[in-house]
């Protein structure tokens, strides 16, 4: 249950954090109603990653597996910094950070697929 939960929450996140550049996208080239849509999908994006952590949580402890939550809890740091940045009009960090996000969550949603969750036990922990 919970191996298919931190998957969809992952998938979930990975797919609207794919959405902002081309939200981004559509603003700079000349739809301003781009913006808007950026700007909520920034929100969604952050809703969607405490949502992620929240899972991840439960996978640490039913599954006794840490490194979904550190990792989710990482990319929530770095996408609430974003998400500031971009308010606050600081392109010099909100772009390179937006790359960040979109590489990171790229590389979790491989490993929430490649790599199974299973229990371990207590003689491996």
């Amino acid at each position: 249950m919970w191996a298919g939960a931190w998957r969809a929450a992952v998938t979930t996140h990975g797919v609207a954090v794919y959405g902002q550049p081309v939200f981004a996208g559509v603003y700079l080239s000349g739809d301003f109603d781009g913006l808007g849509m950026h700007a909520t999908g920034a929100d969604v994006v952050t809703s969607l990653c405490l949502v992620q952590l929240i899972v991840a949580v439960g996978v640490w402890v039913r599954l006794r597996r840490a490194w979904p939550f550190l990792v989710t809890l990482a990319l929530a740091a770095a996408e609430t910094v974003q998400y500031f940045a971009g308010t606050a009009g600081a392109l010099w960090l909100h772009i390179p950070l937006g790359v960040f996000t979109v590489a990171a969550a790229t590389l979790l949603f491989a490993a929430a697929w490649l790599r199974p969750l299973v229990r371990r036990e207590a003689a491996d922990a």
